[in-house]
């Protein structure tokens, strides 16, 4: 159902962007959609449209906000065995394998995870977000396997929403990279971009984009004669940018194994296991896992922590190299 909110500007708000008003306002709805409704002429500031989110507001203007009924996505059902880990009437957690994007986009539009519930459930999606997105908070990419919320309801949607926006939500992710980071453990704290270069690709940068922080450590390194060197890393996201850790890790030039965008030439070792260059060859995927997705339930208040092993072709890949120390 079409909702419409009207308020007049206190004192105390003077001089407010409109958005950070209204969102002051309306706690459960996200910056994000608000800045998408005023973008599509939603917002009356003194009975006229603005599309300007960033427009400060004085004492005494009126506001009406139309937020639109949702529009029914028109998805067709994909058959695919969802690994579902947790479920309850306001979300579910998935545990993602590598090979599948999360929702329809350019050259693929009917085999992805939101195509798979709606073959699972239909009915039982929110529907605030992009028309193909149904029960999308959040994405992980399609060579990345792991943890992700999906939202049931609409008012999950948005308060989930608006902890990832404030970056509360615990995110912890494992990747193999190649080399040795210096230092072992540490944070990196940049601006991450869209490469001028390629345009599908994200990179570092000095003063442009969005901050990104990824908080890192070394859980263990493989190092000899009969392997490249490589570390086992653990990261540990306080923002949630487009490719952060692959972005980053680039940066550090160590980037992940099995990249295909972000992948760096390395010479070959003359005396390398011959098992593991055919794992590391064969890997189809980036070794980029979301092991550990955190929230407060959105009805309950409760803290809710869940985690996820590694898939096994993660798994025999990091057997060989601990046998070959």
């Amino acid at each position: 159902m079409k909702k419409n909110i009207n308020f007049i500007v206190e004192e105390n708000e003077n001089n407010l962007r409109v958005d950070v008003l209204i969102n002051n306002r309306e706690k459960l709805i996200s910056r994000t959609r608000i800045k998408n409704l005023i973008l599509n002429e939603k917002l009356k500031l003194n009975n006229q449209i603005i599309k300007n989110p960033s427009k400060k507001v004085i004492k005494g203007d009126r506001l009406d906000l139309e937020i639109p009924k949702p529009e029914k996505a028109s998805l067709k059902p994909f058959d695919f065995k969802l690994k579902i880990i947790y479920e309850d009437e306001d979300l579910l957690i998935l545990d993602k394998p590598a090979g599948i994007i999360m929702h329809p986009g350019a050259g693929n539009y009917d085999r992805t995870i939101v195509n798979a519930l709606m073959n699972y459930d239909k009915n039982s999606l929110s529907n605030i977000g992009d028309e193909l997105r149904p029960g999308i908070v959040h994405r992980i990419d399609k060579n990345t396997s792991g943890l992700v919320v999906i939202a049931k309801n609409n008012e999950t949607h948005e308060n989930l929403t608006k902890q990832f926006s404030e970056h509360s939500i615990k995110r912890v992710y494992q990747l193999l990279i190649w080399g040795k980071l210096r230092p072992s453990s540490g944070k990196i704290d940049t601006f991450i971009t869209r490469s001028s270069r390629n345009r599908q690709l994200m990179e570092v940068s000095v003063s442009k984009g969005k901050r990104a922080i990824t908080n890192y450590q070394t859980i263990e390194v493989f190092e000899n004669n009969k392997t490249p060197t490589l570390s086992l890393v653990e990261c540990k996201l306080e923002t949630g940018r487009t490719h952060q850790i692959r972005a980053h890790m680039t940066h550090l030039g160590n980037s992940i194994v099995g990249d295909d965008k972000y992948k760096k030439k390395y010479r070959k070792l003359k005396n390398i296991d011959l098992e593991i260059e055919s794992l590391i060859s064969n890997l189809d995927r980036q070794f980029l896992h979301a092991k550990t997705l955190g929230f407060i339930h959105p009805r309950t208040n409760e803290e809710m922590v869940f985690s996820s092993n590694l898939p096994q072709e993660l798994n025999n890949l990091l057997k060989k190299l601990r046998n070959t120390k």
